[in-house]
């Protein structure tokens, strides 16, 4: 006869490690940073978000406290609403909206031209500051994309034509001989024309969240979002 036992639930499912055997430098739930930066009002700001984040940009920049200032979160979905999220950098800002640039055939590219809505966010976190962002993506006109490719260091542009980006490729030498026939291709000094299927998105906004981190996790939380008439409504989120 075969006898019964009581069988542990648990047995055979991944457990969390001890968090008391952890060194506290490496548990994150020990990790925590006082903020106890100046506040953000309302009276402060400015009537519209794209003169705001130019301030809080040029803060950023000017002060050199944040590492790329221009590096921003861009978060994509799917048709079937699967995210996903890479880091890219801005590379211009205006009443419109904000820039950058990418191949066309990328996933956030081929993500974007299915599902337009894109949330963008600059994480300034020695500032204690952040900006997030949500809107509707366009791709910039190609005269403003050429004009931006000229700007792109030599080695630059050569790598946006040896790059299939998102792709699989088989090895690292694969993209640096891609690469290394593009210099001879074109060498320095010689004009690199624009790949046709690079380019840019501009990103109308929808909502702009200016975030401060303030003590004890009472953060300010400041968002403007766009009204029909053109206009900007400003509302303070609870933390």
């Amino acid at each position: 006869m075969t006898a019964v036992t009581d069988r542990d639930p648990t047995a055979g499912e991944a457990t969390a490690p001890d968090s008391a055997a952890r060194d506290p430098r490496l548990d994150p739930a020990a990790m925590r940073r006082q903020y106890r930066a100046e506040g953000l009002d309302e009276r402060d700001l400015a009537p519209g978000p794209m003169t705001q984040f130019g301030r809080w940009f040029e803060e950023a920049a000017l002060q050199d406290l944040v590492y790329e200032p221009n590096a921003m979160v861009v978060s994509t979905a799917d048709p079937e609403g699967r995210p996903s999220s890479r880091t890219v950098l801005l590379k211009d800002y205006d009443e419109q909206g904000f820039v950058f640039y990418t191949n066309y055939e990328s996933r956030k590219a081929r993500e974007l031209a299915a599902n337009p809505y894109v949330s963008l966010l600059f994480p300034w976190h020695p500032m204690a500051r952040q900006v997030l962002v949500t809107g509707t993506a366009r791709r910039t006109g190609r005269d403003e994309t050429a004009a931006y490719f000229r700007t792109r260091p030599h080695g630059s542009q050569l790598g946006a034509w040896a790059s299939a980006q998102s792709s699989v490729i088989a090895s690292r030498t694969e993209l640096e001989s891609s690469y290394a026939e593009l210099t001879t291709r074109y060498p320095e000094g010689e004009q690199v024309p624009v790949p046709p299927h690079w380019g840019g998105f501009r990103i109308a906004p929808q909502t702009v969240e200016f975030w401060q981190g303030r003590e004890n996790r009472l953060h300010d939380r400041l968002r403007y979002t766009a009204e029909q008439d053109g206009s900007w409504r400003v509302e303070r989120l609870s933390p």
